[in-house]
């Protein structure tokens, strides 16, 4: 019982915001701060969202950098953690270790020596300077290598002896049993990728490489003052792709999740 009204009361605290954003850009001005249940619809703050700031190119950006995070993501922590659960060699504590320890590091803590790596790399101001820092996660390392440690050694021995190689054995047998990670794994990075704010804020200076987070702030700084009801349109449109993704996968989003805590 006690479970149940504190789900109910966290769900209402995270409605309440959205509740009231749908609201605002769906009417005018004028209703932002009273409400009244006859007040007339509107799309317009959408429109005038849409043409105030470049949001083509920003969703364009912000796909681009997520799926290239992503890809990266799989890929480098699938190898790295089949190594770290399977194979023996020199130092592999020591590398376990280090992956660990960047777990307890803050991402904001490194900002201003991630700034002077891409600028010494000349990608300032690019996609790819976004995504750098990314590319490898200790939490999808970590997350990979210890589901691939529940799988029995024999299948090994057995794909060995049918004539398999390491990676046909990593993708034949490893990659399939551990489907459900991946996919939480995924929902995690897609999600935290997209709102991210801070780092694409300073890493970027141009429409051509922002994305939507960094975009709203169009918004926020009007000469003009704040109109919400524009604000609550362009973070609805911003915010719209996840939480449509949401609820149309949303049995294989909890599925996902119990699956890797049971493993």
């Amino acid at each position: 019982m006690l479970e149940s009204v504190g789900a109910a009361l966290l769900a209402i605290l995270w409605i309440l915001p959205l509740a009231y954003a749908t609201w605002a850009a769906f009417h005018s001005s004028e209703f932002t701060t009273r409400f009244e249940l006859l007040a007339p619809l509107t799309l317009e703050n959408f429109h005038r969202a849409w043409v105030a700031a470049p949001f083509a190119r920003y969703f364009l950006n912000t796909f681009v950098l997520v799926s290239l995070i992503l890809s990266f993501q799989m890929v480098l922590g699938t190898l790295a953690a089949y190594a770290l659960a399977r194979y023996e060699f020199r130092g592999r504590n020591v590398a376990f270790a280090l992956i660990l320890a960047q777990l307890m590091i803050m991402p904001d803590v490194l900002i201003v020596e991630n700034y002077r790596t891409m600028s010494w790399l000349g990608i300032v101001d690019t996609i790819p300077a976004i995504a750098l820092p990314y590319i490898a996660s200790a939490f999808g390392i970590f997350l990979l290598r210890q589901t691939f440690k529940t799988v029995p050694k024999e299948l090994d021995d057995a794909a060995r002896v049918e004539g398999a190689s390491g990676l046909q054995i990593l993708l034949k047998v490893y990659v399939p049993l551990a489907r459900p990670i991946y996919v939480a794994y995924g929902l995690v990075s897609v999600s935290y990728h997209w709102n991210n704010f801070l780092w694409p804020l300073i890493i970027t200076n141009s429409v051509e490489a922002r994305p939507l987070t960094v975009g709203l702030q169009v918004f926020s700084s009007s000469d003009q003052g704040v109109d919400w009801a524009i604000i609550c349109a362009a973070t609805l449109m911003t915010s719209a792709p996840l939480l449509i993704g949401f609820l149309l996968f949303q049995r294989q989003f909890v599925q996902s999740f119990m699956r890797a805590g049971i493993r």
